[in-house]
């Protein structure tokens, strides 16, 4: 391991883990992003809950109007057919004289078309002057109408009658056993009047089954129930109830006080009821109502128009709108969002921290092995402005501006180094320490320009001798220049002086001041020993010190050799 060994493991020390700015970032994008991430759910969630809440209202709401206009349009049709018999001249001269064929038979002309096209292709009419009914099929013969039963206000099959020729309303409707054929159906009453003066009602049944089977086929009886109700709250048609026989052929009734055990759909319910002054007309509108409790989710109350009955519709969520139709979006979004975060980590890393990483690597060697191996110098970016920046500093920090070799403050820290990692093993150490000889006559001689050249060539010599990936050169201060040369005995660096003096008497620069030579030389002092834990960096620079001024005593241009 090198010199700066200790320095490099203290400097990784400092720049991993929790001190990388990378790790931080990391560290930070994770807790945002579950942050993000949970915050996106519970917004999303509670965002689409309303959503669900209203767009489940507004299908609640759909629901039961398109019943209520299912049976709104079967009643209006049927009560504009009896609407036009009612006010036919023929029936009007007919129920006024029943007993003339004549006008019977006219009657029965004027019938016969509409009865065609009735829902269920009969007619009952009931005459209020001898209370007889009469059916009129759509293959009857005039001569074939004779009535079959006389009308009884006691009876209560009868109530259908009864309860519309006393109606303040043109008409009335009903749900009952058809006598005849032994169906329930659901009965509309309309009420033939001469001059303010009733004569009789014409009646025309919706088949029960068909209509229950046409407005709540596609309702199961396990998320979703629809009833008809009149304003009485008496249940006449209910989907949960479509496959009992009972329900649909016989007479069954139920109130919906019995049926509804949720306190807040009850109420809904009579609050509803109460407010039925009439029959609805088309302004009314359905009301959509939250359930809190029991099966049902959403309840919807839909006015049926032309009648004061109304649809009742109850659902679960998973029949309406629930959040598994959300579910690919939500996946989606997430996964945008995952996808967001890991593209912004990735060209965090490639663009940042990556560069990065490799400026720090190249700032390690720039320490370790005193190259001038900086990444990113030659970027056109921030990162090549910072490493220009650390380079110029790392320069002037560590380097000699005139020489170019390291200055005296480097070779201090480095060397306080070196002796800490080489007294572990009692590991040798070489020092030289150089003077040029008579320098101060040199810059006398030939000026301070020409001594600083003379410097830059003594000292680029002194560089080039050391070839060890370790070993160093620095300028002490002025004229003295230091060479650290680890793990070194003394025949190493007595070489290395050796060498040192050759390269310089080989610049063979002009030196007219000197009493040693024509040209410029050096001294050179030697120390060299077994470094030892109570030792510091001085003891070697002075030993040195005292080898260096051993060879200027002794003729100079030349070195000396002290053992520490």
């Amino acid at each position: 391991m090198g010199s700066n060994s200790t320095a490099k493991n203290a400097l990784r020390g400092q720049l991993t883990g929790k001190g990388r700015i990378s790790a931080r970032f990391r560290n930070m994008n994770i807790i945002l992003f579950a942050l993000a991430f949970c915050i996106l759910a519970l917004v999303l969630t509670v965002a689409f809950n309303n959503i669900i809440q209203k767009i489940s209202a507004d299908y609640a709401g759909r629901y039961a109007a398109s019943s209520a206009n299912t049976l709104s349009a079967h009643i209006v049709n049927e009560l504009g057919l009896l609407g036009t018999a009612a006010r036919s001249d023929a029936l009007i001269e007919w129920l006024a004289d029943e007993g003339n064929a004549e006008k019977k038979a006219r009657a029965f002309g004027e019938l016969s078309s509409i009865i065609g096209v009735l829902y269920s292709n009969n007619l009952y009419v009931g005459l209020e002057k001898t209370r007889h009914e009469y059916k009129v099929e759509n293959k009857s013969a005039a001569d074939d109408i004779r009535p079959f039963v006389v009308l009884d206000a006691n009876e209560p099959q009868d109530a259908w009658y009864f309860d519309c020729i006393t109606s303040e309303s043109e008409y009335t409707l009903n749900v009952a056993q058809d006598r005849v054929i032994e169906r329930k159906r659901v009965w509309l009453n309309y009420k033939v009047v001469q001059n303010g003066v009733p004569l009789g009602v014409l009646c025309t049944g919706l088949e029960f089954s068909h209509v229950a089977g046409e407005l709540f086929s596609q309702f199961s009886s396990h998320n979703m129930r629809g009833l008809i109700i009149d304003k009485n709250g008496v249940i006449h048609i209910d989907s949960a109830l479509m496959r009992n026989e009972e329900f649909l052929y016989n007479d069954f009734e139920a109130h919906i006080e019995k049926e509804f055990s949720d306190p807040n759909a009850l109420s809904a319910i009579k609050s509803h009821l109460s407010n039925i002054k009439g029959y609805f007309d088309i302004t009314k509108e359905p009301v959509a109502i939250k359930l809190p409790s029991g099966p049902y989710s959403y309840m919807t109350i839909a006015p049926i128009r032309h009648t004061d009955w109304s649809a009742v519709i109850l659902y679960d969520s998973s029949s309406l709108f629930n959040m598994s139709l959300f579910m690919p979006a939500t996946v989606t979004m997430l996964i945008l969002l995952l996808v967001f975060a890991l593209a912004v980590n990735t060209i965090g890393h490639r663009l940042i921290f990556q560069p990065l990483d490799k400026l720090e690597r190249s700032l390690e060697l720039l320490k370790d092995n005193h190259e001038e191996c900086v990444y990113g110098i030659e970027r056109d970016d921030e990162l090549g402005r910072l490493a220009n920046t650390i380079l110029d500093l790392f320069t002037k920090a560590n380097y000699d501006a005139l020489t170019g070799i390291h200055n005296r403050r480097f070779m201090e820290t480095s060397f306080q180094h070196i002796m800490q990692f080489l007294s572990r093993s009692n590991a040798l150490l070489g020092v030289l320490m150089l003077d040029v000889d008579y320098f101060k006559k040199y810059n006398d001689t030939y000026g301070h320009e020409q001594g600083d050249f003379c410097l830059k060539a003594v000292a680029q010599a002194l560089d080039g001798c050391l070839t060890r990936k370790n070993d160093f050169a620095a300028r002490y201060g002025g004229e003295e220049f230091v060479a650290v040369l680890p793990n070194t005995d003394e025949a190493g660096a007595q070489m290395i002086a050796e060498k040192l003096l050759e390269s310089v008497r080989a610049l063979n620069m002009p030196h007219a001041g000197s009493l040693v030579a024509p040209y410029v030389t050096v001294s050179i002092g030697v120390a060299t020993g077994k470094v030892g834990y109570a030792q510091s960096w001085e003891d070697y620079v002075k030993r040195a010190d005292e080898a260096l001024y051993a060879s200027k005593e002794n003729g100079r241009n030349r070195y000396t050799h002290h053992a520490v």
